[in-house]
C-alpha cells in the first residue's frame, strides 16, 4: 500500500469542552502508520490512555462520550504523558479530522509545560470535501456512512481514530493514489524550501498571527510579510508553484527568517506598516511610499492638496483623504466630477481665465464655469461628494488604548493610539505603564491613518480613554482587567 507519506500519526482526542486556552484533555488516542519501503502492507501501532484533565468533567460531556471525573481521576496528568505523546506523533504527518481542534489542544497542553510542539497537520474534513465535493456531509458519522466503516466506541479517542484509519484506506480502494497525494499536498501546502535554508526552518514559526521578516546576505531584511497564520504563510511563499515573481526571486535570495507574533491581525497590520517603512525592504514597495502622501482641504470652496506630513495628526479632522499621492487625489476629484457634474476649473484640474471647462464643453458639467450654476450650489455638492473620503475628528480627548485579545485568550496586546497614529503596542502592565508616561509624538503614516479609520468606521476599533491625573494609569488597567474583547478584524 502506497501512502502519501512514511509515517502517518492519526490522532483523536476527547476534551472538557471546546476552546483550546481554557478546557483540557481527557483521552488521547494515536493510530500510527508506518509504510513499508518494498511497497508491501503498512505497520500500524495504536495506543490510548486517559488524562486526567485537572477540572471537573462538565455533565453534557460525561454524556456524550462516557468518560467521567471517577474515569480521570486516577489517570495521568498531560505533563506525565507529554513525552510519549511527543515520540508517538514525531516524524509524522498529523492527521484528524478537524485538525484544528486536536492539534491546537495538543499544542495548549505542551505550552502549560513549556514545551514547544509543531507538526504538519492534516484535515480529514478538507481532504473528503477536496476529493469528494459532491457529498453532502464530511463530518466522521457521515463519512464513515458512506464509506461503509463500521466505528465502534464512537466519541472515544483510539475508536475515532481508527475510524478515521478506515477512511484513508477506503480511499486508496477508491481514488488513484497519485489524485490522493496532489489532495494531501495542496491541503497540507508542502513547500519546496529553498535549498539554503535548513528543512526545519518552519518548525519554530507558530500557528498564530505576526509578521515576518525574510533576510538575504545584508543585515537589512528583503522582505516583510504579516498574517493571522504566521507558518502557514510562510510556507506559502515556497509551495512550488511561484504563484508571483515575487516569490520566485525571494526563494533564491533568502538566507534566514525572523517573525514577531502579536496578539490579533491588528497588531500585525500595525507592525507591518511600520517596519517597512524603517528597514525598507526591496521587495515591499507598495507600503514604502510615506513622503508622498497627501490630505485634501477646501479653501473657500476650492480643492487643496497639501502633503500630509505638513499637517499636524490632530489637525486633519475635517480635511479628506490620506491619498497615496498628488496624482491619486487628483485622480478622484476627476472621477467625482465624472459622476457628480463637477466642473473641472472648479475643482482645480483645469487652469482657464475664462469661458466653459472642457467638460462643459462635452456637456458633463452642470455650469459653475459659465455661472449657470452658483458656486455655492457648486461647492455644497462637492462636499457631499467628498464625504465618503472625510477624515473623521479623533474620538476620544489625548490618548486611547485598544486592547486585542488572542483567539486562545492568552495573549493580549494594548495598542497606544491618538489622532490616528499608532504610539506603541504594550504586551504587559509595565509596558503598558511606560508607553503611556512617556508615549512617543504622533507621527502621520498613511497606511496606519487608513487601518484605524478603517477600523473605526465599521465599528472595530474599541478606544479606552487613557484617564487623566495621578491616577491614571490605574484606573487604566482596572479597565483592561474588567473589559474582554477582541476587536473584530477585516
Amino acid at each position: 500500500m502506497h501512502l502519501f507519506a512514511p509515517s502517518l500519526a492519526i490522532v483523536d482526542l476527547e476534551t472538557t469542552g471546546t476552546h483550546a486556552g481554557r478546557d483540557r484533555i481527557t483521552e488521547i488516542g494515536v493510530v500510527r502508520v508506518d509504510a513499508d519501503a518494498a511497497g508491501g502492507e503498512p505497520r500500524v501501532q495504536e495506543w490510548s490512555t486517559l488524562v486526567d484533565p485537572e477540572m471537573p468533567i462538565p455533565p453534557a460531556i460525561q454524556a456524550l462520550t462516557g468518560i467521567t471525573d471517577a474515569m480521570t481521576r486516577s489517570a495521568p496528568t498531560f505533563s506525565r504523558v507529554a513525552e510519549e505523546v511527543r515520540e508517538r506523533l514525531s516524524d509524522c504527518v498529523f492527521v484528524a479530522h478537524n485538525a484544528r481542534f486536536d492539534h491546537g489542544f495538543l499544542k495548549h497542553e505542551f505550552a502549560r509545560v513549556g514545551a514547544p510542539f509543531s507538526s504538519r497537520p492534516l484535515c480529514t474534513v478538507r481532504l473528503s470535501r477536496r476529493l469528494y465535493p459532491e457529498a453532502e456531509g464530511h463530518g466522521l458519522d457521515a463519512v464513515a456512512a458512506r464509506h461503509g466503516i463500521d466505528v465502534t466506541q464512537r466519541h472515544r479517542a483510539l475508536g475515532d481514530a481508527r475510524a478515521v484509519w478506515s477512511f484513508l484506506k477506503a480511499l486508496y480502494r477508491e481514488i488513484a493514489p497519485d489524485a490522493i497525494e496532489n489532495a494531501v499536498r495542496r491541503i497540507l501546502r508542502v513547500p519546496s524550501l529553498p535549498p539554503q535554508l535548513p528543512p526545519d526552518c518552519l518548525d519554530a514559526i507558530p500557528e498564530a498571527p505576526g509578521v515576518y521578516r525574510f533576510f538575504g546576505d545584508n543585515p537589512l531584511p528583503i522582505y516583510i510579510g504579516k498574517s493571522i497564520n504566521l507558518r502557514e504563510r510562510v510556507a506559502a511563499h515556497f509551495s512550488g508553484d511561484w504563484r508571483s515573481e515575487t516569490d520566485l526571486r525571494l526563494s533564491q535570495e533568502i538566507r534566514r527568517i525572523e517573525f514577531e507574533q502579536t496578539a490579533g491581525e491588528l497588531g500585525a497590520l500595525l507592525r507591518e506598516a511600520v517596519l517597512v517603512k524603517t528597514e525598507l525592504p526591496a521587495h515591499n514597495r507598495a507600503l514604502r511610499r510615506k513622503e508622498e502622501a497627501v490630505v485634501l482641504v477646501l479653501d473657500r470652496g476650492l480643492p487643496r492638496i497639501l502633503h500630509a506630513l505638513d499637517v499636524a495628526p490632530h489637525a486633519l479632522a475635517g480635511a479628506y483623504g490620506p491619498f497615496t499621492s498628488r496624482r491619486g487625489a487628483r485622480e478622484v476629484l476627476r472621477t467625482l466630477a465624472a459622476e457628480h457634474g463637477l466642473c473641472w476649473i472648479r475643482l482645480q484640474l483645469e487652469r482657464r481665465a475664462s469661458g466653459p471647462c472642457f467638460q462643459r464643453q462635452l456637456k458633463r458639467c452642470t455650469g459653475a464655469c459659465t455661472g449657470e450654476e452658483p458656486y455655492d450650489v457648486h461647492d455644497a455638492r462637492l462636499v457631499a461628494a467628498l464625504s465618503r473620503y472625510s477624515i473623521p475628528a479623533w474620538p476620544v480627548p489625548g490618548a486611547a488604548v485598544v486592547r486585542e485579545t488572542s483567539v486562545d485568550r492568552e495573549r493580549v496586546d494594548a495598542h497606544l493610539v491618538r489622532d490616528w497614529c499608532w504610539l506603541g503596542t504594550a504586551s504587559d502592565d509595565g509596558d503598558l505603564q511606560r508607553l503611556i508616561e512617556a508615549p512617543p509624538p504622533p507621527s502621520f503614516d498613511i497606511d496606519v491613518a487608513r487601518l484605524l479609520i478603517g477600523h473605526y468606521a465599521k465599528g472595530a476599533l474599541r478606544l479606552m480613554p487613557v484617564p487623566r491625573g495621578p491616577a491614571y494609569y490605574d484606573a487604566l488597567t482596572t479597565r483592561l482587567s474588567e473589559t474582554d474583547f477582541t476587536p473584530s478584524t477585516p
